[in-house]
This record gives structure tokens, sequence and C-alpha cells, in this order.
């Protein structure tokens, strides 16, 4: 059975990872991995997290499963914190929520109980978009198309183009929208840009799925959840997947959500039936480490002002790290206006140079990114933001 497989090409990220821990060179820079990285290149546990595991280490009485759905309290306060407390959607029982294993575990889950709902569907996503996201809608049998969204010739947003392209749809599809922090390029829409889709998706009446992998990590909790809020607030019926990984740094504990909003409560019902049916066939019960971590934070207001306060160092550094390499890049002398990286939001950016160039970063200079020129700006640090300048200016 085994002997006629042929071996799978490596993971881009992954591999480009792999490739970085066996590069000997002293002067390093690694800007293609997705995880934070604070000032020393080190990705730490946040305190408001230690204090819940030492919490969960001494309350928890049991490893017996905790069902299909996960954490009752976990999926109120998740949806809490997405929709915002009093939403309409919370008040009117119309939301149904369930704990995954990640962001991707909740991808996959939605995109099996979309094949469920309506096998003819078609899935439609950003170009670009995170790769793994048509993997994981391919892979549950769904046909998969891109509409416009970003011009990596002049670093703007194709808005109108991609307006246009929504409007052609209708009741049979679905529309993956990143909720911020767009991965890969960093260009979010305006909540003025949010208003227009959010008409457009009420009108036509496709479905929006909103991946929200980074709230917190743009401006705000809450203005990051814009689009999620106006979205939900609009529509009949809605899917949000959510990540726990980036905003309170639980990358290999593996906890997110998937909700889904429907038209009345009854539905709501019948839908959460149908999804806990589909997660049984994928695996059976969710972790639940991560989600007693994040439900011990949100269920303290004294954990839950910690983690803000922690979430707004690692917004402010990103941030800062944007500002930082545009000024760099300008002070080693290169004319062109890389002022975008500045504009942009969360963890990714297009750089915007072609893949030979981003080649010769590599041989020449240790400086490692994905082809597409992708950088993940947590990379950045005070201590090799003028050595990563200097080396662009000279590829440049």
């Amino acid at each position: 059975m085994f002997n006629q497989l042929q071996p799978m090409p490596a993971d881009p990220i992954l591999g480009l990872l792999s490739q970085f821990r066996e590069d000997p060179r002293p002067v390093k820079v690694d800007l293609g991995v997705g995880v934070y990285k604070d000032a020393h290149g080190n990705t730490p546990i946040l305190a408001c997290v230690k204090t819940a595991e030492r919490i969960r280490t001494e309350t928890e009485t049991t490893k017996v499963y905790i069902g299909p759905a996960g954490s009752d309290k976990f999926n109120r306060l998740i949806c809490d914190l997405a929709f915002g407390e009093g939403h309409s959607v919370i008040e009117q029982n119309r939301v149904r929520s369930v704990s995954t294993p990640g962001g991707t575990g909740s991808l996959k889950v939605a995109a099996d109980f979309i094949k469920r709902c309506n096998p003819n569907a078609t899935m439609w996503v950003s170009d670009p978009t995170w790769a793994n996201h048509i993997s994981l809608f391919k892979g549950a049998g769904l046909k998969v198309e891109a509409y416009p969204y970003y011009d990596q010739q002049n670093n703007v947003l194709k808005f109108d183009e991609m307006l246009a392209a929504l409007k052609l749809l209708g009741p049979d599809d679905v529309v993956l929208l990143h909720a911020c922090c767009h991965n890969p390029t960093g260009q979010d829409l305006s909540e003025a840009q949010w208003d227009q889709v959010v008409e457009v998706a009420a009108e036509r009446g496709f479905t929006p799925l909103i991946d929200m992998a980074y709230q917190g990590f743009g401006d705000s909790l809450d203005r990051d959840a814009y689009g999620v809020r106006k979205m939900a607030a609009a529509v009949d019926a809605m899917l949000l997947c959510a990540s726990c990984s980036k905003n309170f740094g639980l990358y290999r504990e593996r906890i997110g959500a998937c909700a889904v909003v429907t038209k009345d409560s009854v539905k709501a019902d019948i839908a959460l039936s149908v999804m806990l049916h589909v997660i049984r066939a994928i695996y059976s019960m969710p972790p639940a480490h991560g989600a007693a971590l994040v439900e011990t934070i949100l269920g303290s207001a004294e954990l839950t002002q910690q983690w803000h306060e922690e979430l707004a160092v690692m917004r402010d550094r990103i941030n800062g790290n944007r500002a930082m390499l545009v000024d760099k890049i300008k002070a080693a002398g290169v004319n062109r206006d890389f002022s975008f990286i500045a504009r942009q939001k969360g963890m990714f950016s297009f750089l915007g140079i072609t893949p030979e160039q981003v080649e010769l970063l590599k041989r020449d200079y240790a400086i490692y990114m994905v082809g597409s020129s992708r950088i993940s700006v947590a990379g950045i640090t005070e201590e090799n933001v003028d050595y990563l300048a200097n080396s662009i200016a000279a590829i440049l």
C-alpha cells in the first residue's frame, strides 16, 4: 500500500525555519515564522497565563473528556470577547460556539460543516490569503475561488474590485474574510469598507466566514472585532473562526473556537447538532487545558486587566517595529517608498521585492523570508534592524 507513495514538498515556512536553524552564520535574521517575539527574539509566556496555569494545576480534579463542544464557560466568554457583551446575536440566543484544536482546527470544523450544509458551496478567499486556508477548504471537498484583494505592485487594497466581485455572489457562496491583521498582507479593511462589505453580504445572501486569528494585535480588542460585530448584526447566517494562539500566546496549547450564527435559536441548536456530528468524525473531543487557561483569565477581572496590558505591549511592539523598519530603510539611503509597512497591521507584510531578491537576502545576508517577500514583523529587533535595512538597501 505504501510503496507507491511519493514525497510531498516541504511546507515553505516550516522548511525555511529548518534552513534558518541550520545556518551556521553568527548574524542571521528570521522573518519567516509567524510568532510574536520580544526585543530579545524570545516568545515569552504571558504572566497572566503563568498565573492561570498555577490556578489550573491547583484546582483541576479530573482528566475525563470534556465533550465535543468543549467548555461551556470558554465558549461563552470567547463569544463575549469576539461579538462583544450584549451583542444582539448573544441577546437573541442566535449563536453557538465550540472549542477547537487551535485556529486551524476551527477552520477545519467550519470547512466540513459547510460541506455538510451545502455540498455544492463555493468557498471564496482573498487573493492572496494564508496558504493553509486553501488546503483546508479543498481538503473538505469544497470548490475554492479567489476574489481580488491586494495590489502587490502598488501595495494597496483592491477594494473596488473586491466589492464588485462580491456583488456577483449568492446563497451558494461562502466568503472568507480576515477580521483584522490580514495574513499575509497586513492590509485591513477600514471601518467604512467593512460597512460596504456587510451591506453587500446582507443584500446578496452569501455566507460570511470570518477568520479572527489576531484580535487585539491590530488596533485594540474592540476595534479589531468591528467587522465581526457589524456583520453578525446584519446577516442571518455567518461563521466565525477564532484563535487564542497569538493574543494569549498559547501557540502550543492549540485552542481556538468555531461559532455559528443563525436566524433564530431553534436553527442555532440544529446547526450546533450538525457541527458536533462533524467534530465527532474529526477529533471527537477537544483538548481542555488551553480553554481552561483562557476562561480563567477572562473570568477574573484582575487577570483580564493584566492580559489587556500584556497584549498592549505586544501590539505596540509590532506597530513600533513597522515604523522603525521604514525609518531605517530610508536612513540606509533607499529612495523607494516603504511607508505602507507602517500603515499596515498585525504580524505580516509583503516587503515587495522579487523572489530573486529574497534569495539574495538569504544567500548573502542570512535573512530568511518566504519567496513572496512576506515578512513576520515580530522578527525585527532593535539589534537586527540596522543590519536588515542595510541588507535591503544592498540588494535593491
